[in-house]
């Protein structure tokens, strides 16, 4: 199977003669599929390719088709017939709003691609080292004073802080990162329910959970005004993304509209922060469990640092540190659903794909199938060895995505990922405390549901 699987039918009669996918087992009147979805989703996902390499789903009433291949998911991230739209992004849409980067389609996404690439080219990056050497070593001082760490507090905080600083210049964001945090994990948590059980008028409704919803949504967007109103206040204009968004114009030379600076904003503070947050801590639910492989990480970084403090210059040397950052990508992708349009008749693995229909696929899935890696559900840094990692069919292993929607932030979070990782695993070792909860948290992203650890200073 290759990219070119999928693709427009030649007409209409030859798309009329493909084979329509088979339904997945379990659908419930009314409600679908959408509460096995609720229940377990991560089960009945990595299940789905069991039944076919497309396999026909219900939201509701709605049709849904979940991808399960690599080379199918590959076609779909890489064909132009597939635009960013379906349940996901729609849930989202309350937050991320039209006009962003993470919502936009064709033209008005090219451009705003354009406006944000430079900030995070290669080249750029090794600019924010600083930053991130300095959040790192703070992280680890200020968990010198702590008994026991709220992994979700300062995993989402130390994101957040990181995500202001070197992106938008500044640290005004300091006292408003406790609020960011708690409106981001009320919000990727409700708009999942949202995506697999459309109600649609009941979310509106005065129930608690809907008003804690919209509080917390009103509070991030309230929290986005005040960055954006701060800095015109300044009269600052440093070389950030920030000021690029501030000075951005559209294809007719004029500067674009307040709506999509705020969307852009929002962009860049809550689906990175949440993303490099969740991530942060599987780290150190793995930090905790795999005590060998932190122990690696602290030999590897002593040979390359020796007595001095890990910096962002070392990062290309700690390679089994990487390789623990990817294989925590694997296994514990944060974004774990993605769904996608169709914008014609398509044909995908030889079934029909009408115009107009939603599409699923599920990282978390892909990159846990027995089919593509070997022992799949062991933690093992080494397969990302290089004579290992050319064994892995292509686009089996895609946490950041391919092709023009692939995350423009991937380098950036890689290099803090393993900056932060070598510097935890380096201080300390870790283990989970009484009363964690590393169980998985279903939302918009995956991530620990409330992960405690001690941190024991080596």
């Amino acid at each position: 199977m290759t990219v070119e699987s999928a693709k427009p039918a030649s007409a209409a009669s030859a798309v009329r003669e493909l084979r329509e996918p088979p339904l997945a087992g379990g659908a419930m009147p009314l409600l679908g599929h959408g509460l096995r979805l609720a229940r377990d989703p991560l089960d009945f996902f990595s299940r789905l390719r069991d039944h076919g390499d497309v396999v026909r789903l219900q939201l509701g009433p709605k049709p849904v088709y979940a991808v399960t291949t690599p080379e199918l998911t590959g076609a779909v991230a890489l064909s132009p017939d597939y635009i960013i739209a379906g349940p996901l992004w729609e849930s989202l849409e309350s937050l991320l709003g039209r006009q962003g980067v993470a919502t936009a389609n064709g033209a008005l996404h090219r451009r705003q691609r354009r406006t944000i690439q430079p900030a995070f080219r290669l080249d750029a990056i090794p600019g924010y080292g600083p930053v991130m050497e300095e959040e790192a070593h703070a992280l680890v001082e200020r968990w010198r004073s702590l008994d026991v760490i709220d992994a979700t507090r300062e995993s989402f905080r130390v994101a957040v802080r990181i995500a202001a600083r070197c992106l938008m210049g500044g640290t005004y964001t300091d006292d408003r990162a406790e609020r960011i945090c708690a409106a981001l994990a009320t919000l990727f948590s409700g708009m999942y329910q949202r995506m697999v059980i459309p109600l649609g008028p009941l979310y509106r409704l005065p129930f608690p959970a809907n008003r804690a919803f919209n509080r917390a949504l009103a509070d991030l967007h309230l929290l986005v005004d005040e960055i954006i109103a701060d800095r015109r206040a300044s009269g600052r204009k440093p070389d950030d993304l920030l000021t690029a968004l501030l000075k951005a114009e559209d294809d007719n030379g004029d500067p674009i509209g307040e709506q999509e600076i705020h969307d852009q904003v929002i962009a860049i503070v809550t689906p990175g922060s949440e993303t490099v947050g969740s991530t942060l801590m599987s780290l150190l639910q793995v930090l905790a469990d795999h005590p060998d492989h932190a122990d690696r990480i602290r030999d590897e970084v002593a040979k390359v640092v020796g007595d001095r403090p890990v910096a962002f210059a070392d990062i290309e040397k700690l390679r089994h540190t990487r390789n623990v950052v990817i294989e925590t990508l694997r296994l514990r992708p944060a974004v774990w659903i993605l769904t996608r349009r169709a914008v014609a008749d398509t044909e995908l693995g030889g079934y029909r794909i009408p115009a107009g229909a939603d599409i699923v696929y599920s990282p978390y899935a892909i990159q846990r199938d027995p089919r593509s890696f070997d022992a799949h559900a062991e933690f093992d840094p080494d397969r990302w060895l290089p004579e290992r990692a050319k064994e892995v069919p292509k686009y089996a292993m895609s946490p950041f995505s391919v092709g023009n929607r692939k995350c423009p932030s991937d380098h950036f979070s890689m290099a803090e990922l393993t900056l932060l990782t070598a510097a935890m695993a380096s201080a300390y070792r870790f283990e989970q405390a009484p009363g964690s909860d590393d169980a998985p948290r279903i939302g918009i992203t995956l991530r620990p549901r409330r992960l405690l650890v001690r941190a024991l200073p080596r």
